[in-house]
């Protein structure tokens, strides 16, 4: 097949010797699958922003602060050279957070660098050497969908643990190999502490995933387990080892009508990404 531009220096430098195939493409990348001296891996090709639809990336991009005050002069002016800066910062927080993650003890594909818009890492695959299926192809048991729901509420925790949320978790965002539950696509994830928008974009995460899983152990959609994991976060009392029950006492207050409002606005349009994802994946 034809080498993607991106993926031209890459192997003129000797880090790919070879693109195999297309893996998949999404509105934000295209992911091929690459060979690298012996081991096959996959190639993460970011889209020029121009390309890209994702339409919320100001909102991550809150709470993103350079230590670079020049560099991040000229992205907040938007000139020619911040908007390259500022691509690049896109580029890098997935490698970042796919470093940290792992460290931490989440399964995400092993990452191996992020080359001018080229993030290389693991090929994830099944036990015979097929490539694993994301969450959303995989057809599951009660007992399946209660276990990988509370593995993938364990790496919520643990994420959120490094201050992070993810920020687009859903099924299409979930690999399934022999061994559970793998997250992927991370250039949106965020800080916690420094997003306004990290709570709900936590809710939204842990509801999208905990719906899915619902279909099949049909119990967990009674949980509150983002109430629950947020309450904890903010009291300083949320561990990596923290083990969610789902259970939360809300509170009645007084209802704040603009945060309502945004959260709403938020979660119709994540169902309408959604659902162009489930077109995308049908086509696919």
């Amino acid at each position: 097949m034809k080498t993607p531009k991106r993926i031209v220096p890459l192997i003129e430098d000797g880090v790919i010797d070879e693109v195999l195939q297309q893996l998949m493409s999404g509105k934000e990348a295209t992911v091929y699958i690459v060979r690298c001296g012996t081991e096959i891996r996959c190639a993460k090709v970011y889209k020029d922003a121009a390309k890209r639809s994702f339409k919320q990336a100001v909102e991550y991009q809150e709470g993103r602060k350079g230590r670079n005050s020049r560099r991040q002069r000229a992205i907040d002016k938007g000139s020619k050279f911040g908007r390259k800066q500022q691509e690049a910062e896109w580029h890098n927080a997935e490698v970042n957070a796919l470093y940290q993650l792992e460290a931490a003890g989440v399964r995400v594909p092993k990452p191996f660098g992020c080359f001018e818009g080229v993030l290389l890492m693991e090929l994830v695959t099944t036990e015979d050497g097929d490539v694993a299926p994301r969450l959303n192809d995989v057809l599951l048991t009660r007992e399946q969908a209660l276990e990988d729901h509370a593995t993938v509420m364990s790496y919520v925790v643990k994420m959120l643990c490094l201050g992070l949320v993810h920020g687009d978790l859903s099924e299409f965002n979930v690999l399934v190999d022999d061994y559970g539950p793998v997250i992927i696509d991370l250039p949106q994830a965020v800080n916690a502490a420094g997003n306004n928008h990290a709570k709900s974009m936590l809710t939204r995460d842990v509801d999208n995933i905990t719906a899915y899983y619902g279909q099949s152990a049909p119990e967990l959609l009674e949980g509150q387990y983002a109430e629950e994991v947020w309450a904890l976060y903010e009291d300083g009392a949320l561990h990596p080892e923290t083990q969610l029950t789902g259970v939360f006492d809300t509170e009645l207050i007084a209802a704040d009508t603009d945060s309502v409002m945004l959260e709403i606005k938020a979660a119709l349009q994540a169902e309408q990404d959604r659902l162009e994802r489930l077109q995308d994946a049908t086509e696919d």
